[in-house]
Parts: C-alpha cells; sequence; structure tokens
C-alpha cells in the first residue's frame, strides 16, 4: 500500500519551515556570531544562497520527472542507484542525530519552567511528536502548519521590532552602524572566520529539501517541489540574514553568549515587556516542530529506502491510515538513544555521533547537484522540452558544486572541522561499502 496524498500546499511549505527553523536559528546562531562577528551575516547569505540554488535544481528535476519521490530517487535517476542509496541513508542517520540532539534542547528549555530530569522531559517531548506522526500524515501536517506558522510569525515580528528600533524609538541608524562597527569591525576576526562559520550555518539552514519528501504525499508532487524550491528557501534566506542584522544592529557582537538565544538577548537590549518569557516559549515552540518533522522526515526516508529494496522490507509497510508506522517508532527509538548519548556521555559517544553527521548534509548536496548536472544534459540530449530550469544553467550548477567543495576543502583546514570531515567521510564509506554488499547479494543467483 502506498501513501497517503493528503497534504496540501500549505503543509508542504509549512513542512519545509518547520524542519529548518529550530534550535539552530534560535540558539545555534549564537555560536555563528561569537566566530564571525557581524560578518556571520555573509556566512548565512552565502549558505542561504547554495541552498536557494539546490531547491531550483530539485524544482527542475521533479517536473521534468514527476512522482520519483524524494531527492535520493532523483539522485539515483541522474547518477545511478548508488547515489539514492547513498544519499537516502546519509540523510536518515542525519535527522536521527537531529532528532536527538532537538529532543535535548527541547528538554532544556522546558526544563526552565518545569521541575524534571532532562531525560524524562525529553522522553515525554519525543513521545508526543510520535503520537501525532502516527495518527496519521494530515495530524502531523496540521501539528506542523501550526507550530511552523508561529515560528515564522515570532521572526517576522522580531525582524519588525528590529527595525522599529533602529530606525524609530531607538538610538537611530548611525548608534546601528557603530553597534556592528565599533567592536573590532565588521569582521573582526577576518575573511577567514566568516568562511570558517559557513560549515556551521549551512547546517543549521539545510531542510528546504524536506518538500521533495512532503509533496510525495501530496497530489501534485512536482507542483509543490517546484513552489517550495520559488517561494520557501527564498523567504529563509530572507528570514535568515534579516533576523541575524537585526542582532548585530541592536548589541554589540561580543555580548553574544554562546549556548544561549541572541534573539532574546537582542529582545533585552530594545527593552521589549515580556520579550524574554515570548520568546522562550518561541524558541520551545520551534525545536518541537524541528522533532516533529525529524520524525517524519526518518521514517519516510526509510519507507522510500524499503520500497526501492535498499532497507528491510518491513519498513515499507503502512497502517490502515497509510503511515508507515514502523519506521516511526524505529527513528523515535534511534533519536532518543542518540538523546540519551548526550546525556550519558556528552563528550564521547554523543560527540562522536555530531561529529559523523557533520559534513553530511554537504555530501547529499553535492550529489544532488551532480545529479541536476547530469540529468539536465541527458534530457537537453533527448531534445525534451523542459517547463522549469535552473538558472545560468550549467555555470550556476557549477558555482553551485564548486562553493560546496569549497565549503568542504575549509574544513580541511579548520582543525575544530577536520575531524568532522574525515568521520563523516567514514559515515558515507561505510554506507557505500554497505551498497556493495546489497549489490553483490542481489545479483547472487538463487540456489535451486
Amino acid at each position: 500500500m502506498a501513501l497517503a496524498d493528503s497534504l496540501r500546499p500549505r503543509h508542504v511549505a509549512m513542512i519545509s519551515f518547520g524542519g529548518i527553523i529550530g534550535a539552530g536559528l534560535f540558539v545555534g546562531s549564537s555560536a555563528a556570531i561569537h566566530q564571525a562577528g557581524p560578518g556571520a551575516l555573509l556566512s548565512y547569505a552565502v549558505s542561504g544562497t547554495i541552498i536557494f540554488l539546490i531547491m531550483r535544481m530539485l524544482g527542475e528535476m521533479a517536473v521534468a520527472r514527476p512522482g520519483l519521490g524524494s531527492f535520493a530517487s532523483y539522485s539515483a535517476l541522474g547518477l545511478g542507484s548508488w547515489a539514492g542509496f547513498l544519499t537516502g541513508w546519509l540523510y536518515w542517520y542525519f535527522w536521527v542525530i537531529t532528532v536527538g540532539v532537538e529532543t535535548i534542547a527541547g528538554a532544556k528549555l522546558v526544563g526552565e519552567w518545569v521541575a524534571a530530569p532532562v531525560w524524562l522531559i525529553g522522553l515525554v517531548l519525543i513521545s508526543l511528536m510520535t503520537a501525532t506522526n502516527l495518527v496519521s500524515v494530515r495530524s502531523y501536517a496540521e501539528f506542523e502548519f501550526w507550530f511552523a506558522s508561529l515560528k515564522v510569525g515570532a521572526i517576522a515580528l522580531f525582524i519588525v521590532l528590529g527595525l522599529g528600533y533602529v530606525f524609530g524609538f531607538g538610538p537611530g541608524p548611525g548608534a546601528a552602524i557603530a553597534t556592528m562597527t565599533a567592536h573590532g569591525g565588521f569582521f573582526p576576526h577576518g575573511w577567514g572566520a566568516v568562511l570558517a562559520t559557513v560549515p556551521v550555518v549551512i547546517f543549521s539552514m539545510m531542510g528546504s529539501e524536506v518538500a521533495t519528501i512532503a509533496a510525495a504525499e501530496s497530489a501534485d508532487p512536482a507542483g509543490n517541489v517546484a513552489r517550495a524550491g520559488r517561494t520557501v528557501s527564498f523567504r529563509i534566506l530572507a528570514f535568515y540574514v534579516a533576523s541575524i542584522a537585526v542582532i548585530v544592529a541592536v548589541m554589540p557582537w561580543d555580548a553574544v553568549t554562546v549556548g544561549t538565544s541572541p534573539f532574546t538577548q537582542a529582545l533585552g537590549a530594545m527593552h521589549v515587556p515580556g520579550g524574554r518569557a515570548a520568546m522562550s516559549v518561541v524558541a520551545i515552540t520551534a525545536v518541537l516542530s524541528c522533532l516533529n518533522s525529524g520524525l517524519y522526515i526518518t521514517s519516510r526516508m526509510l519507507f522510500e529506502l524499503a520500497s526501492r529494496g535498499e532497507a528491510p522490507r518491513g519498513f515499507a509497510a503502512v497502517s490502515g491510515q497509510r503511515v508507515p508506522r514502523r519506521g516511526i517508532l524505529f527513528g523515535t527509538a534511534a533519536g532518543f538513544a542518540a538523546a540519551l548519548a548526550s546525556i550519558i556521555s556528552p563528550n564521547g559517544v554523543f560527540l562522536f555521533l555530531i561529529n559523523t553527521s557533520g559534513a553530511i548534509i554537504l555530501f547529499v548536496y553535492l550529489i544532488i547537484a551532480l545529479a541536476e548536472l547530469r540529468l539536465r544534459r541527458q534530457l537537453e540530449a533527448e531534445g525534451e522540452a523542459l517547463s522549469l530550469r535552473m538558472w545560468g544553467f550549467p555555470w550556476l550548477s557549477y558555482a553551485t558544486i564548486g562553493g560546496i567543495v569549497a565549503i568542504l576543502a575549509s574544513m580541511a583546514f579548520l582543525p575544530g572541522l577536520l575531524w568532522q570531515l574525515v568521520l563523516s567521510a567514514a559515515s558515507a564509506a561505510a554506507v557505500m561499502l554497505a551498497w556493495r554488499v546489497q549489490q553483490s547479494r542481489s545479483l547472487k543467483p538463487a540456489r535451486s
């Protein structure tokens, strides 16, 4: 039995938002600002542009060959079965770790309001999100729609308040410029820090590609992917850059405390009454939304892999509501195990897990870009007319590939990220070995 097709365009769009806007923005942005100062604006702009172009590539492939499935299927179409297997399993693993991270982030935020052990709060949160996923895809989508709507509304309001502070009820634009330049300049740690921050930033901005997963459960998969590529990824780029600009304009970048929400600190600097409490609620909602999306993504990716014979067939089974319950429960168990690892062994097992998944999303984006480049050439050679095209082909495609390779190369020269690159490459190598084993078994003749 196939998955349901009950998602509407608004659900697909908001699911993309839900997977992206989480702890990485509301809390993780503090690390980016601390590392690059106001220059983090460029880091976010570069990262967002790469993701925007990747989504355009996915839109082109989805419209040219509609209904195949997620980006893993399009990777396989362009480069071969190895690419689909590699991107599918790497992406599943990445989101399992993300589920663990978001579970702990949410538990710590709720822990400021509720006196209970972190592991217990985390268990309650992940159980609630698992329940919404198990009922039906429509149930999950409605929760995600309102979660994401609250996040988007909160960020929009934050940007409006920031602009009002800078140009209206605050000290004025001159003070904002001074705030951004008087504490070591716009690039206090040089251009190298801006480049070094891009890998950190791009991990927090990823998630637009979730549209290709969610769109498979809608009536118009290709149209929804194309629409997400045009609108969702651009809005995310604008939201991220604008909100970071507000933060570094209203408070000195070196006053941002790593590990705490710079949004909350900025609201305090603007003297917004009740801002801290309101942002705490929004941050909790954002984490729950990202956790909700994470469980959805892991189950659907596992379903797709199983449907292609690249994962145990049992994960391709669906319930009466056409929900892959086994995939949801397995993703929940794996994600909660990762969350427990962060409590029991934060600098051992959990740090190892983080490092083994650190560069995975860059590998996935690189494969998508290479698949689009090859598939586009094939389609043009066959004389097929494309209704949706990647801009500036092939040069923008080459530029996107070059940008991703440059980010990976920069990680090799940064002590803090070199280990992530090495271990992530080891993860990719392990998946490729699994693909080779799976291929060899499928080619063995059956015994008589």
